[in-house]
């Protein structure tokens, strides 16, 4: 969501106010100031009923769902006073970042209190710059699976009061079960409370739908270990073995050279190795995973769910998608890793990569590295072949067993058409 043209706001900023679970008492008196002067004001019920009585401004609980509807809501408030109540720090996962998105962030004049991380870490004793942090407001819980790293800190923005015991239902399903939890709830009020214990024997009932969940990872004996880095297990995944394999798979990703924020398209994803691994890398990535038969796009769907990255977009036949004019977040990076004899194909993907954009291509056949011979004679860029073997039993002794040679040629665009070489 970008700024709105048609949204341009002609009064004052729009204050954004955190509040904590103190209510009223918590908040300085300069935010006490603007909610008072404020003629209508947006939030949640729960958030509305902290105020007391002398703050006379009409109160409007958010629609359901909210984004949809919030373009028009701010519209129809263009002319009026308007204010927005928020939970603790409305830049933290908060209403505050969509409205600044939308409306332009000199729109805006947020007044930020502690966040749920701030005091978490405050009542547990963590430092706050080394701690994993997850949303499950409106997002999938799964993306907690890529943090979980032995003895690795994290907090789980809860959606609700179910959340806590489905984080302990993910570890446990996922080789976590030792893991120790602690849910945090109403932090700051007077009702706060702290309840611990362990994933696999989680059997607490809901409590205050206003919690944060403190897990710290512990893996069950044996459990293969999975990172952020490139490179997973082959047995990590599902599928039918249409898969880069996982040493080639790290040179790909080093080569696609995935940064926060960046987008992929995996062209011919197979299982979504490549797709899924370079969004496991941060957070921020997003990919698009290209995919003809619809038995592979849905074990990319599952893999992706699986590995932590749920958020993959899985389309169709990648020339079909694109020629028909498909409306796709434009790439960084593009992998070619099938349908490289598929006439048009290239020239579709080179066409919409920008410049500064980077293409890797694989090849394991004959008329597939012809192709990238090509190509690199006509945009430049570097060629280069993996061999890789793998020590295999043969009787009482070990053998090496070659893998399918591997050409790969990847490739920077240049501005106004030119390349440079990677």
């Amino acid at each position: 969501m970008t700024a709105d043209p048609a949204l341009t706001w002609a009064g004052p900023p729009i204050p954004v106010v955190g509040i904590g679970a103190d209510g009223w008492a918590g908040l300085s008196e300069r935010s006490r100031g603007e909610l008072r002067d404020c003629a209508v004001l947006f939030g949640s019920a729960r958030q509305l009923e902290l105020l007391p009585d002398e703050v006379t401004a009409r109160r409007e609980p958010w629609p359901s769902p909210l984004l949809p509807a919030l373009p028009g809501l701010l519209a129809d408030y263009r002319d009026t006073h308007l204010g927005v109540l928020a939970s603790g720090d409305p830049m933290f996962y908060g209403i505050g970042v969509t409205l600044a998105r939308l409306l332009g962030p000199g729109s805006l004049r947020v007044f930020p209190q502690a966040s749920a991380a701030s005091l978490a870490c405050a009542r547990l004793g963590w430092p706050v710059a080394e701690v994993g942090i997850v949303s499950a407001v409106g997002r999938p819980l799964e993306r907690l699976l890529p943090e979980l790293v032995e003895e690795r800190r994290v907090l789980v923005l809860s959606a609700d009061a179910a959340t806590p015991a489905q984080v302990a239902e993910l570890l446990r399903d996922n080789g976590f079960g030792p893991s120790a939890l602690t849910v945090l709830e109403q932090l700051g009020g007077p009702s706060e409370r702290l309840v611990s214990g362990i994933a696999g024997t989680w059997r607490e009932p809901p409590g205050d739908p206003l919690n944060i969940v403190a897990v710290t990872a512990s893996a069950e004996s044996g459990r293969t270990r999975l990172t952020r880095l490139p490179g997973l297990p082959d047995g990590a995944y599902g599928g039918d073995g249409q898969l880069t394999k996982s040493e080639i798979r790290a040179l790909t990703l080093a080569a696609l050279a995935p940064g926060p924020g960046e987008t992929l398209w995996d062209i011919g994803g197979g299982s979504g190795t490549i797709a899924i691994e370079w969004c496991r890398v941060h957070p921020a990535c997003r990919a698009v995973a290209f995919e003809i038969l619809q038995r592979r796009r849905d074990q990319i769907r599952a893999n992706a769910a699986g590995l932590g990255v749920p958020d993959i977009e899985v389309r169709g036949e990648a020339v079909a998608e694109l020629a028909g004019g498909a409306a796709l977040s434009g790439p960084d990076a593009i992998f070619l890793g099938g349908g490289l004899t598929t006439p048009g194909l290239f020239d579709h993907c080179w066409s919409r990569l920008p410049a500064g954009g980077r293409l890797v291509a694989n090849a394991v056949t004959a008329e597939s590295e012809a192709l990238l011979l090509d190509w690199s004679a006509a945009h430049g860029g570097g060629l280069r072949r993996f061999q890789v073997y793998r020590g295999e039993p043969l009787g009482r002794f070990t053998t090496w067993r070659p893998q399918l040679p591997v050409t790969q040629w990847s490739v920077v665009k240049g501005l106004s058409g030119k390349t440079s070489r990677m």
